[in-house]
Protein backbone atom coordinates (compact mmCIF):
# COMPACT_ATOMS: atom_id res chain seq x y z
CA UNK A 1 0.00 0.00 0.00
CA UNK A 2 2.86 2.45 0.86
CA UNK A 3 4.48 1.81 -2.48
CA UNK A 4 0.97 2.36 -4.30
CA UNK A 5 0.97 5.64 -2.59
CA UNK A 6 4.13 6.56 -3.03
CA UNK A 7 3.76 5.58 -6.89
CA UNK A 8 0.70 7.61 -7.39
CA UNK A 9 2.07 11.08 -5.25
CA UNK A 10 5.25 10.70 -7.99
CA UNK A 11 2.69 10.75 -10.64
CA UNK A 12 0.53 13.51 -9.38
CA UNK A 13 3.79 15.79 -9.08
CA UNK A 14 5.04 14.90 -12.29
CA UNK A 15 1.49 15.96 -13.62
CA UNK A 16 1.96 18.79 -11.64
CA UNK A 17 5.10 19.98 -12.85
CA UNK A 18 4.23 19.92 -16.73
CA UNK A 19 0.95 21.68 -16.07
CA UNK A 20 3.23 24.27 -13.97
CA UNK A 21 5.80 24.31 -16.72
CA UNK A 22 3.10 24.99 -19.74
CA UNK A 23 1.27 27.44 -17.59
CA UNK A 24 4.48 29.51 -17.11
CA UNK A 25 6.03 29.10 -20.70
CA UNK A 26 2.04 29.83 -21.84
CA UNK A 27 2.60 33.31 -19.98
CA UNK A 28 6.14 33.97 -21.08
CA UNK A 29 4.93 33.37 -24.84
CA UNK A 30 1.92 35.98 -24.38
CA UNK A 31 4.21 38.32 -22.50
CA UNK A 32 6.41 38.45 -26.10
CA UNK A 33 3.40 39.24 -28.22
CA UNK A 34 3.43 42.79 -26.83
CA UNK A 35 5.02 44.10 -29.02
CA UNK A 36 5.37 41.12 -31.64
CA UNK A 37 9.38 40.47 -32.79
CA UNK A 38 9.04 37.76 -35.20
CA UNK A 39 11.79 36.81 -37.94
CA UNK A 40 10.35 37.40 -41.73
CA UNK A 41 12.04 34.16 -42.68
CA UNK A 42 11.72 32.21 -39.58
CA UNK A 43 7.46 32.96 -39.87
CA UNK A 44 7.09 32.19 -43.66
CA UNK A 45 9.49 29.59 -43.58
CA UNK A 46 7.13 28.15 -40.89
CA UNK A 47 3.35 29.03 -42.23
CA UNK A 48 4.68 27.47 -45.67
CA UNK A 49 6.09 24.04 -43.26
CA UNK A 50 2.76 24.05 -41.44
CA UNK A 51 0.30 25.05 -43.77
CA UNK A 52 1.11 23.85 -47.31
CA UNK A 53 2.61 20.92 -46.52
CA UNK A 54 -0.05 19.47 -44.46
CA UNK A 55 -2.79 20.50 -47.15
CA UNK A 56 -2.73 17.00 -48.84
CA UNK A 57 -3.17 15.23 -45.96
CA UNK A 58 -6.15 17.34 -44.81
CA UNK A 59 -7.89 17.01 -47.52
CA UNK A 60 -7.86 13.66 -47.65
CA UNK A 61 -8.84 13.21 -44.52
CA UNK A 62 -11.74 16.02 -44.69
CA UNK A 63 -13.22 13.89 -47.93
CA UNK A 64 -13.23 10.63 -45.65
CA UNK A 65 -14.56 12.70 -42.84
CA UNK A 66 -17.43 13.89 -44.90
CA UNK A 67 -17.99 10.61 -46.59
CA UNK A 68 -18.17 8.77 -43.30
CA UNK A 69 -20.55 11.08 -42.27
CA UNK A 70 -22.89 10.30 -45.09
CA UNK A 71 -22.80 6.76 -44.34
CA UNK A 72 -23.39 6.81 -41.09
CA UNK A 73 -26.64 9.18 -42.16
CA UNK A 74 -27.38 7.76 -44.64
CA UNK A 75 -28.53 4.18 -42.92
CA UNK A 76 -31.88 6.04 -41.32
CA UNK A 77 -32.17 8.31 -44.12
CA UNK A 78 -32.62 5.28 -46.26
CA UNK A 79 -34.88 3.22 -43.45
CA UNK A 80 -37.09 6.40 -42.83
CA UNK A 81 -36.90 7.82 -46.45
CA UNK A 82 -35.96 10.90 -44.99
CA UNK A 83 -33.46 12.45 -47.45
CA UNK A 84 -34.26 16.35 -46.94
CA UNK A 85 -32.27 15.77 -43.83
CA UNK A 86 -28.80 14.12 -45.03
CA UNK A 87 -27.44 17.38 -45.70
CA UNK A 88 -28.46 18.68 -42.51
CA UNK A 89 -27.10 15.71 -40.63
CA UNK A 90 -23.64 15.77 -42.59
CA UNK A 91 -22.98 19.69 -42.22
CA UNK A 92 -23.82 19.74 -38.43
CA UNK A 93 -21.64 16.55 -37.44
CA UNK A 94 -18.68 17.60 -39.96
CA UNK A 95 -18.54 21.45 -39.57
CA UNK A 96 -19.22 21.69 -35.64
CA UNK A 97 -17.26 18.39 -34.61
CA UNK A 98 -15.87 15.85 -36.66
CA UNK A 99 -14.04 18.30 -39.03
CA UNK A 100 -11.99 20.72 -36.47
CA UNK A 101 -11.34 17.00 -34.18
CA UNK A 102 -10.04 14.91 -37.02
CA UNK A 103 -7.76 17.80 -38.45
CA UNK A 104 -6.65 18.60 -35.03
CA UNK A 105 -5.95 14.95 -34.39
CA UNK A 106 -3.90 14.65 -37.91
CA UNK A 107 -2.61 18.41 -37.03
CA UNK A 108 -1.21 17.14 -33.79
CA UNK A 109 0.53 13.93 -35.31
CA UNK A 110 2.03 15.45 -37.94
CA UNK A 111 2.82 18.93 -37.55
CA UNK A 112 3.13 18.90 -33.51
CA UNK A 113 5.70 16.17 -33.62
CA UNK A 114 7.79 17.45 -35.95
CA UNK A 115 7.77 20.77 -34.03
CA UNK A 116 8.77 18.81 -31.05
CA UNK A 117 11.46 17.05 -32.87
CA UNK A 118 12.90 19.63 -34.41
CA UNK A 119 13.22 22.31 -31.18
CA UNK A 120 13.97 18.99 -29.08
CA UNK A 121 16.93 18.55 -31.15
CA UNK A 122 18.02 21.96 -31.29
CA UNK A 123 18.03 21.92 -27.07
CA UNK A 124 19.95 18.93 -26.93
CA UNK A 125 22.74 20.00 -29.54
CA UNK A 126 22.90 23.36 -27.35
CA UNK A 127 21.60 25.53 -30.56
CA UNK A 128 18.89 27.37 -28.16
CA UNK A 129 21.73 28.01 -25.94
CA UNK A 130 23.56 29.49 -28.59
CA UNK A 131 21.14 31.86 -29.43
CA UNK A 132 20.87 33.14 -25.93
CA UNK A 133 24.53 33.55 -25.80
CA UNK A 134 24.05 35.28 -29.04
CA UNK A 135 21.76 37.67 -27.29
CA UNK A 136 18.60 36.55 -29.64
CA UNK A 137 15.66 35.47 -27.18
CA UNK A 138 14.56 31.49 -28.09
CA UNK A 139 11.29 32.11 -27.62
CA UNK A 140 10.64 35.25 -29.18
CA UNK A 141 12.83 34.20 -31.94
CA UNK A 142 11.46 30.13 -32.60
CA UNK A 143 8.36 29.94 -30.76
CA UNK A 144 6.38 32.61 -31.35
CA UNK A 145 6.56 32.02 -35.43
CA UNK A 146 5.39 28.52 -34.83
CA UNK A 147 2.50 29.17 -32.45
CA UNK A 148 1.68 31.81 -34.99
CA UNK A 149 2.02 29.80 -37.91
CA UNK A 150 -0.09 27.14 -36.20
CA UNK A 151 -3.17 29.19 -35.14
CA UNK A 152 -3.24 30.76 -38.61
CA UNK A 153 -2.40 27.85 -40.89
CA UNK A 154 -4.83 25.56 -38.12
CA UNK A 155 -8.09 28.13 -39.25
CA UNK A 156 -7.49 27.93 -42.39
CA UNK A 157 -7.02 24.07 -43.24
CA UNK A 158 -10.13 23.62 -41.27
CA UNK A 159 -12.31 25.95 -44.02
CA UNK A 160 -10.33 23.96 -46.71
CA UNK A 161 -11.27 20.81 -45.30
CA UNK A 162 -14.81 21.69 -45.24
CA UNK A 163 -14.87 22.34 -48.54
CA UNK A 164 -13.25 18.76 -49.58
CA UNK A 165 -15.63 16.95 -46.46
CA UNK A 166 -18.46 18.84 -48.86
CA UNK A 167 -17.63 17.06 -52.16
CA UNK A 168 -16.63 14.12 -50.56
CA UNK A 169 -20.30 14.12 -48.91
CA UNK A 170 -22.08 14.93 -51.96
CA UNK A 171 -20.53 11.98 -54.31
CA UNK A 172 -21.12 9.57 -51.36
CA UNK A 173 -24.86 10.71 -51.25
CA UNK A 174 -25.10 10.62 -54.68
CA UNK A 175 -23.58 7.16 -55.75
CA UNK A 176 -23.85 5.00 -51.91
CA UNK A 177 -27.32 6.64 -50.44
CA UNK A 178 -28.60 7.71 -53.62
CA UNK A 179 -29.72 10.99 -52.89
CA UNK A 180 -29.56 13.66 -55.69
CA UNK A 181 -27.05 16.10 -54.90
CA UNK A 182 -29.65 18.77 -55.30
CA UNK A 183 -31.56 17.77 -52.56
CA UNK A 184 -28.17 17.44 -50.80
CA UNK A 185 -27.35 21.16 -51.44
CA UNK A 186 -31.17 22.46 -50.40
CA UNK A 187 -31.33 20.57 -47.42
CA UNK A 188 -27.44 21.52 -46.82
CA UNK A 189 -28.14 25.67 -47.27
CA UNK A 190 -31.52 25.49 -45.51
CA UNK A 191 -30.63 23.96 -42.26
CA UNK A 192 -27.01 24.63 -41.55
CA UNK A 193 -26.24 28.49 -40.77
CA UNK A 194 -23.38 30.46 -40.42
CA UNK A 195 -23.11 29.92 -36.68
CA UNK A 196 -22.49 25.88 -37.17
CA UNK A 197 -19.76 26.78 -39.31
CA UNK A 198 -18.24 29.72 -37.28
CA UNK A 199 -18.21 26.78 -34.05
CA UNK A 200 -16.14 24.50 -35.88
CA UNK A 201 -13.93 27.58 -37.29
CA UNK A 202 -13.72 29.02 -33.63
CA UNK A 203 -12.75 24.88 -32.16
CA UNK A 204 -10.02 25.02 -35.12
CA UNK A 205 -8.47 27.71 -33.99
CA UNK A 206 -8.26 27.01 -30.45
CA UNK A 207 -6.74 23.30 -31.42
CA UNK A 208 -3.96 24.98 -32.90
CA UNK A 209 -2.76 27.18 -30.31
CA UNK A 210 -3.27 24.52 -28.36
CA UNK A 211 -0.71 22.11 -30.48
CA UNK A 212 1.53 24.97 -31.00
CA UNK A 213 1.75 25.64 -27.24
CA UNK A 214 2.21 21.88 -26.40
CA UNK A 215 4.65 20.88 -28.52
CA UNK A 216 6.87 24.05 -28.36
CA UNK A 217 6.96 23.41 -24.72
CA UNK A 218 7.79 20.48 -24.97
CA UNK A 219 10.94 20.75 -27.84
CA UNK A 220 12.24 23.15 -25.33
CA UNK A 221 11.93 20.98 -22.13
CA UNK A 222 14.03 17.91 -23.35
CA UNK A 223 16.38 17.01 -21.50
CA UNK A 224 18.69 13.35 -22.40
CA UNK A 225 19.85 13.19 -25.45
CA UNK A 226 18.54 11.76 -28.40
CA UNK A 227 16.52 9.40 -25.98
CA UNK A 228 14.68 12.51 -24.45
CA UNK A 229 13.71 13.66 -27.47
CA UNK A 230 11.79 10.56 -28.34
CA UNK A 231 9.70 10.84 -25.26
CA UNK A 232 9.48 14.70 -25.45
CA UNK A 233 7.77 13.71 -29.15
CA UNK A 234 5.52 10.75 -27.08
CA UNK A 235 4.56 13.11 -24.37
CA UNK A 236 3.87 16.22 -26.51
CA UNK A 237 1.43 13.58 -29.25
CA UNK A 238 -0.57 12.41 -26.36
CA UNK A 239 -0.58 16.12 -24.28
CA UNK A 240 -2.24 17.60 -27.52
CA UNK A 241 -4.90 15.24 -27.69
CA UNK A 242 -5.66 15.30 -24.51
CA UNK A 243 -5.76 18.97 -24.38
CA UNK A 244 -7.93 18.76 -27.90
CA UNK A 245 -10.45 16.75 -26.46
CA UNK A 246 -10.73 18.77 -23.44
CA UNK A 247 -10.93 21.60 -25.39
CA UNK A 248 -13.75 20.36 -27.45
CA UNK A 249 -15.64 18.89 -24.61
CA UNK A 250 -15.83 22.87 -23.04
CA UNK A 251 -16.36 24.48 -26.64
CA UNK A 252 -19.32 22.39 -27.11
CA UNK A 253 -20.94 23.47 -24.17
CA UNK A 254 -20.08 26.67 -24.42
CA UNK A 255 -20.69 27.35 -27.86
CA UNK A 256 -24.23 25.01 -27.91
Amino acid sequence: MKALFARLGAVFFALSEQVGGLAIFTGGVARRLFPPRLDRFETLRNFYKVGVKSLPIVAVTAAFAGATAVIQSGMYVVKFRAYEVVGWAFGYAVFREIGPLLIGLMFSGRVGANNTAELGTMTVTEQVDALRALAIDPIAYLVLPRVLAMVVMMTLLNAIGNLFAFFGGVLTAKYLVGVDHWVFWNSFIEYIRLADFMNGMVKATSFGLAIGLVSCYFGLAVRGGATGVGRAVNASVVASAVGIFVLDYFMTYLLK
